[in-house]
């Protein structure tokens, strides 16, 4: 980007900014010396105040707010935004946010959204949390609105909060409700940022308006052997039964979608087309001393 697109450059407005997609798209799209409108719940929180120490601008905004939406996309070159069902796995929440971010980019007159959706929303995966996120997809084409999705895969991230493994009698066990021998298609977050910045900056990059991206492919036993490799310490993969998910519908869903490949379909050279420094699930575990 030169100075004067710099200086003519209206900023991209980020949904979420103090989440972990959210975050990342603020980092890269700074990193770019790209303008940012972070839209935050408390712009008094500590995670709001690192953005603005970081360059971002911040503006209070609520999902539940329509017109407070609206203004928060005023004057906006483009905006990232993406929903999650929650802690309490409110489906029709995130429904319901996705179709108030369109309806504010539409009457803001947004020129193009970046929607971070998941791998298979469009194939009818029959798993709540991604059929949500295509309800999301429909109602965003719906709206008339330019729009590219991006559709990442399963999160690297998740072995650092629900899925680290343990030490039992001296080895590091791998533990997923996943089979033996069946790979996982994985990104890191901060690389699921890096592709929305690119695609936030240049629309035209994505080709088809939509790309499925991942950085990596392992079998449980191969994350087991990155964890060894990164630890030195031995290191197995014990599949779990999907009945550990208990009577959680969406997650054993997903499982057994994971356990019938193909799955995700993720585009890996085009991955890296746009974010040509994303991490395999080795370089990832190397960012993470705590893993």
């Amino acid at each position: 980007m030169t100075d004067l697109d710099a200086m003519t450059r209206r900023p991209i407005a980020v949904v979420g900014a103090t989440g972990l997609q959210g975050g990342a798209t603020v980092r890269a799209l700074l990193g770019a010396d790209a303008p940012v409108r972070a839209l935050v719940r408390r712009t008094d929180s500590d995670a709001a105040r690192a953005l603005t120490e970081l360059g971002a601008d911040l503006v209070a905004a609520d999902l539940d707010d329509p017109e407070g939406l609206r203004a928060a996309f005023t004057g906006v070159d483009g905006v990232f935004a993406m929903t999650t069902p929650g802690y309490d796995q409110r489906i029709d929440l995130e429904v319901a946010h996705g179709h108030a971010i369109a309806a504010a980019a539409a009457a803001a007159g947004v020129p193009h959204v970046i929607y971070s959706s998941v791998g298979g929303a469009e194939r009818h995966t029959g798993i709540p949390h991604f059929d949500s996120k295509r309800d999301v997809e429909e109602y965003l084409i719906a709206r008339g609105l330019s729009t590219t999705f991006v559709r990442p895969v399963f999160f690297m991230d998740n072995f650092a909060q629900f899925m680290t493994p343990t030490m039992q009698d001296g080895t590091l066990v791998v533990r997923l409700p996943l089979p033996p021998g069946i790979p996982l298609q994985m990104i890191a977050v901060d690389d699921v940022g890096a592709v929305a910045a690119a695609a936030a900056l240049d629309p035209d990059r994505v080709a088809g308006e939509s790309i499925e991206i991942a950085g990596d492919e392992l079998t449980g036993e191969q994350i087991a052997a990155a964890y060894q490799r990164r630890n030195d310490v031995p290191a197995r993969y014990d599949p779990l039964p999907i009945d550990v998910l208990g009577g959680d519908a969406d997650q054993r869903a997903m499982f057994e979608w994971f356990a019938h490949p193909p799955a995700f379909q993720a585009d890996f050279a085009a991955t890296r087309a746009l974010a040509p420094r994303t991490k395999t699930f080795e370089q990832w575990l190397a960012t993470r001393p705590d893993l």
